[in-house]
């Protein structure tokens, strides 16, 4: 039965800052990394489309592609938590009309804070509003302040909103960096706390040794990208298919130290199931941590305890519901 309250709907689009089309303003942009797309985030988000509304504008985000921290230290890329294709999910869950990612490379670099003004925002952007964090910088070298920004704006036309930053319950700032350090603890409670929905990784589905339906336990094998700080354990989860409903299951991700101890690996089984998801992208969801990856004394132990595994995980999925109005949203994304 469709769910009608809600209807399905696409990922935004992303598009290039290069190669937009003629005529694609006016906007009112929100300009950030937005890694996480967390509730800090949101803030920003849902100013910028009060102010498309309020303009007759398009409410838009401006991202780069890769993370600055990445292209500045690649031998120490950053724990992207949300890669372009998770982003996009986001945004059309909070109702985004369109992602621009701005390629960051040298010539962006050395971009000076007047040409972002004049070229990106006011001239490719037709930007009416642009949105920003209290701690906004821009520019080569970082040098373009909010005060600037604010005097460009008389001289081309658009207003500048400065979004305060949000705080969570223990009075603690809401940042990127802060639900990094909860997945690499595997504490995914807190990380959703923070980000307001359940955080989630989307992939391919790819053949593995199929160790796991050796042992009982079909899995779903999904490589996450290479900067993957995700502490390796065994995690209560959901799986969504391309037009399906979530499914329960239990992941491991880790290097399987009782087998190879290889490359990191996400392997769900999803209960009560029996299809064919091979090839397939799919979405996992990260609901609660159950315990550590470990070795056991045998592969007898290790299929009982992940015999434990799976009732502890149904146990916690059934008690966590559907989750709250983002993931709700979210599960009307197709």
């Amino acid at each position: 039965m469709p769910d009608t309250q809600n209807p399905p709907v696409s990922p935004v689009r992303t598009l290039a800052l290069d190669d937009l089309p003629s005529g694609f303003g006016p906007s009112a942009v929100a300009v950030g990394n937005f890694d996480g797309v967390h509730r800090g985030h949101a803030a920003l988000i849902q100013t910028a489309i009060a102010e498309a509304r309020r303009q007759d504008a398009r409410a838009i985000v401006l991202t780069f592609e890769p993370h600055p921290r990445t292209f500045f230290r690649p031998e120490r890329p950053v724990f992207r938590m949300t890669p372009p294709a998770a982003k996009a999910r986001i945004m059309a869950a909070l109702g985004i009309d369109a992602m621009v990612a701005a390629r960051f490379d040298a010539g962006f670099s050395q971009l000076e804070p007047t040409a972002f003004e004049e070229d990106v925002l006011a001239g490719r952007l037709a930007a009416r509003r642009v949105i920003v964090g209290d701690g906004f910088r821009f520019g080569k070298g970082r040098a373009g302040t909010i005060e600037q920004l604010k005097a460009a704006g008389q001289r081309f036309g658009f207003d500048v909103v400065v979004v305060d930053p949000v705080f969570d319950e223990r009075g603690e700032r809401i940042s990127s960096s802060a639900i990094r350090e909860y997945l690499a603890a595997g504490d995914v409670t807190n990380a959703n706390r923070l980000l307001g929905y359940r955080w989630f990784v989307v992939g391919t589905v790819i053949h593995g040794e199929e160790r796991g339906r050796e042992l009982g336990f079909p899995t779903a094998n999904i490589a996450l990208p290479a900067d993957c700080e995700l502490r390796h354990g065994i995690y209560a989860v959901t799986l969504t298919s391309r037009g399906g409903e979530p499914l329960a299951g239990v992941a491991s991700y880790g290097r399987r130290p009782q087998f190879d101890n290889g490359a990191p690996l996400l392997e769900v089984f999803v209960f009560d199931f029996d299809g064919d998801l091979y090839d397939q992208d799919v979405v996992v969801t990260f609901v609660d941590w159950i315990r550590p990856e470990a070795t056991f004394e045998s592969v007898a132990a290790l299929v009982e305890t992940m015999r434990n595994d799976a009732r502890t995980a149904r146990s916690i999925i059934a008690k966590a519901g559907p989750g709250g109005p983002i993931d709700m949203r979210l599960a009307a994304v197709g």
